[in-house]
Parts: structure tokens; sequence; C-alpha cells
């Protein structure tokens, strides 16, 4: 069976201003989703999950659809707050999706084979399909999942600090932990560097970091249910509270279920984390057509 892609789209896009996942970049109107789904498609994966929120169904099946048809498989699976909470009520003034990890919950019933799950505003570049694919179809088990990983001087911004996952590894290339660092930036000096109460610490160029590009098996649903009837328990009434992918895994490992194996690329990442990297973005993606890593059209 033929791994799936889910793509996490369900988000607000409050920094950036407007629905970015759906704003061209592309020499033809492609955006970044159409280039993840193309290397998909390439590498071999059977289908395409959308998570969306019910109101953008309508914009989203008419950007998608007609392109796709006879390509990918697609389907649809809504973020909605009430879903999996069982019989408690959602708190009042709570607006804010419950998080990365509760999205994948809701496509439980949308997916029986092992999957990727990537954003929908990050390009990932080929290499990272290729290599979750063949994760995906070769090594994939109940106690084996995968997390790309990325060099950290690939994924900055020139507009602004960023927000990356470091990830600790063993010896083995296996996932340790996920240490969040907000406000990374390359200082003055050239030095990647992040802030926190502590002060200013350096971080190494080559250090790998997570954007949110992993692979699992459809057991890892099990997990999440529990996992988040765990969240709900404890933060349910906290309105910021988000129940985020990196909590599960972190269970998955430290419980002893398994281990997640960190697949290094040398891919370069970008996305759009501030509006002023949208000219960046195309510049690149433009870049990439003149070398013919893509065609000047990719659904032509």
């Amino acid at each position: 069976m033929k791994p799936t892609l889910v793509i996490l789209a369900a988000g607000m896009a409050s920094r950036y201003g407007s629905m970015k996942q759906v704003e061209s970049f592309g020499p033809s109107g492609e955006t970044i989703m159409d280039y993840s789904i193309y290397d998909a498609i390439r590498a071999g994966f059977g289908k395409v999950v959308f998570i969306i929120r019910e109101e953008f169904a309508d914009n989203f099946k008419t950007i998608f659809e007609p392109k796709l048809k006879g390509r990918i498989a697609t389907d649809y699976v809504y973020q909605a707050l009430d879903s999996f909470i069982g019989d408690r009520k959602v708190p009042e003034g709570r607006t804010k999706p419950w998080g990365t990890a509760h999205a994948v919950l809701c496509c439980r019933d949308a997916v029986q084979e092992p999957f990727a799950v990537i954003n929908a505003d990050d390009f990932y570049g080929q290499d990272a399909f290729v290599k979750a694919y063949d994760f995906l179809t070769k090594e994939c088990s109940p106690e084996k999942y995968c997390i790309v990983g990325y060099e950290l001087k690939r994924t900055l911004s020139a507009h602004g600090s960023v927000s990356r996952g470091v990830c600790e590894v063993n010896d083995k290339n296996d996932l340790v932990s996920i240490n969040e660092r907000t406000k990374i930036y390359r200082n003055d000096s050239g030095k990647i560097t992040y802030e926190d109460i502590s002060g200013l610490h350096e971080v190494g160029e080559d250090s790998s970091v997570s954007m949110n590009f992993w692979g699992f098996h459809p057991s890892v649903f099990g997990l999440m249910e529990a996992s988040f009837n765990d969240f709900l328990d404890k933060h349910m009434n906290e309105p910021k509270s988000e129940f985020f992918i990196p909590i599960v895994a972190d269970e998955f490992i430290n419980s002893g279920k398994g281990t997640i194996k960190v697949i290094p690329t040398t891919a370069q990442w970008f996305g759009v984390t501030y509006k002023e990297d949208a000219p960046s973005v195309q510049a690149s993606v433009n870049k990439l057509v003149d070398q013919q890593e893509y065609p000047n059209n990719l659904w032509a």
C-alpha cells in the first residue's frame, strides 16, 4: 500500500496576516503546497489528505481538485474544536485550534497506511519526500517512526528571528528530544544565536532541526488519542494551550514504546514566516524552475 501525505492546513497564519496556504509563489500560480504534492507524487505517495477548517473547504477544493484529479487520490478532514474531546465542553472563549497533534488525530478515519505529515506553508525539497517514502515503505512500524531533520543554517529567515525545534540525536541517529528554541537568528558576527530567559546562546550551523516533517505508522492514532485525553485533563481551560506533535513524540520515546529515526536532509527549506519572506520564496522557487528541478507549470 502506498503511503499517504497529510498536510496541516488548518492554522490561522496569524503572523503572516493572510491565508498564506493558498497564496501563489510559482511561475504558473503554484502554491507552496503544490510543490510538496508534486514532490510526493514523484516520490511514490498514493494519497494526499488536507486537514483544514471546514469554512475553507470550498476554497481548497476549487483550487486543488481540478489539478490533482487523476494524479493522486485526495481527501479532506476538518479540524474542529469539539473533535475527540468526548463529553467535555469547549471552554468559552476558546477559538484557537487544539494544535498539530490534534489535527493529525482528526484524520484517523481517513488514513489506514503509513503516512507523512507536513506543514502547508513550508517548502521541503524533493530529497525529503524521497527519503520519507523510502522510510515509510521499508522501515516504518508500530515501534518505529521518523522525522526529517534539516540543517539549521538552511532554515533561517532574513527578516526576523524564527522558532525551531532543535533535535537531540543519539549515536544510532534516533531522536532523544526536541528542544524548542525561540528567537533564533544570525547575529551581527555571523553566528547563529538563540535567546531565552537566561540570555544569548550560540547554536551550531548544522544542528538538526524539526520543520514538522514526520513519518508515522497508523498505530500512532491510538497513542495520540490517549495523550490528548491526558492533555485535556491538565490544560483544557488554558485558552492558548496546544497539543503539539512533539508532545506525542516525547511520550512515544520516553515510555519505551519505540524509536523515532532522524532522517537527515541537506535540502534548502524555505517558507513564509513573515510577509517580507514572500519575494525571496518566490525567487527561490523560480531559481529551482530555472535549474529544471521543477517544470514551469507543475500541472500542465
